[in-house]
């Protein structure tokens, strides 16, 4: 199996990743196809369509996935991080657990077990960890905000979280683990990101012994060519009938109540969780850090209550 090295163009420094053995695999299969008559099933893509699992990121009538398959290649990234990218089924498959589970990587909302349960209801293992050599960054537009009343554009304040490889930097986050049958279902929720496998570590810098899936920076370009495959129309039904024409930007700033929800759960995950958010969580220009915004011009976010029908989903 071919695996795509990636990186990204802000950072550039050696980290933690799996071995390119571990991610040998003897046969390259893609997703299933489930037919739509709007494509062309002889376009190298698949579709996945479900309903089991809620979504934070996508409407809930959306059931609609495309994602890559062998000659649809994401673009290689500028620099040499062998980061390896999970793009086909089997790639995901090869950091299964023999339980059948897989580790996913929460830095944003996911730092809230309640969140993570109101998306993963059966998640086993929810902890607390340390992912060494990414950034979390402000910079791309999440459609979830537009439909439930909370994004504001006049203010560019509809930004959603996402990291990046930046050296020297380290995140606290949280893993936990979901059955491989919400795979399909997790990357419908995350369909704007990058996957990386990458490997966590204790608090106490002790490697874990499986990788997780991280939802990183991706790309304008690859997610219309790649997950829309070039479809205008399948990019209309996620982001263009929100008069999104851009997703990955780094002019705007955090959705307020979004913002509020994820410094909440890290505060309550630990004092050491609360300020690593702080401090290692950017706007857009990888300058200002969210502690810094909050004492500036977001003074006033922790103060603002979300919708009374949101309080449970934005409450931390």
């Amino acid at each position: 199996m071919t695996f795509t090295s990636t990186s990204i163009s802000t950072c550039s420094f050696p980290f933690s990743i799996a071995p390119p053995s571990a991610f040998s695999h003897p046969h390259h299969r893609p997703f299933p196809v489930i037919p739509k008559p709007s494509l062309s099933l002889s376009t190298p893509l698949a579709l996945f369509t479900y309903g089991a699992v809620k979504s934070d990121h996508l409407h809930p009538r959306s059931t609609i996935i495309v994602m890559s398959y062998s000659d649809a290649r994401s673009e290689p990234l500028p620099n040499n991080s062998d980061l390896r990218e999970l793009i086909h089924e089997s790639d995901f498959d090869n950091i299964v657990a023999s339980d059948g589970r897989i580790s996913i990587c929460g830095f944003g909302s996911l730092l809230s077990e309640r969140s993570a349960r109101s998306t993963f209801p059966d998640l086993i293992n929810f902890r607390v960890a340390r992912l060494n050599g990414f950034r979390r960054v402000f910079a791309h537009v999440a459609p979830i905000f537009f439909e439930r009343g909370i994004a504001k554009p006049e203010t560019k304040e509809i930004s959603s979280l996402s990291v990046e490889p930046c050296e020297g930097e380290t995140l606290i986050v949280t893993v936990f683990e979901i059955s491989k049958s919400d795979i399909p279902a997790f990357l419908e929720r995350e369909l704007e990101f990058r996957f990386l496998a990458v490997l966590p570590e204790t608090l106490d810098e002790k490697p874990f012994d499986k990788l997780a899936v991280l939802c990183a920076r991706y790309s304008d370009e690859e997610f219309l060519r790649i997950r829309c495959k070039g479809s205008k129309d399948i990019y209309f039904q996620h982001y263009g009938r929100y008069g999104i024409d851009q997703i990955w930007r780094d002019d705007i700033l955090p959705c307020r109540a979004y913002l509020r929800h994820c410094v909440l759960a890290a505060k309550n995950l630990s004092d050491e969780a609360y300020n690593n958010f702080l401090d290692h969580t950017f706007l857009g220009d990888r300058k200002t850090n969210i502690r810094e915004y909050l004492a500036t011009t977001g003074s006033g976010i922790m103060e603002e209550e979300p919708p009374e029908s949101l309080k449970t989903r934005y409450g931390g």
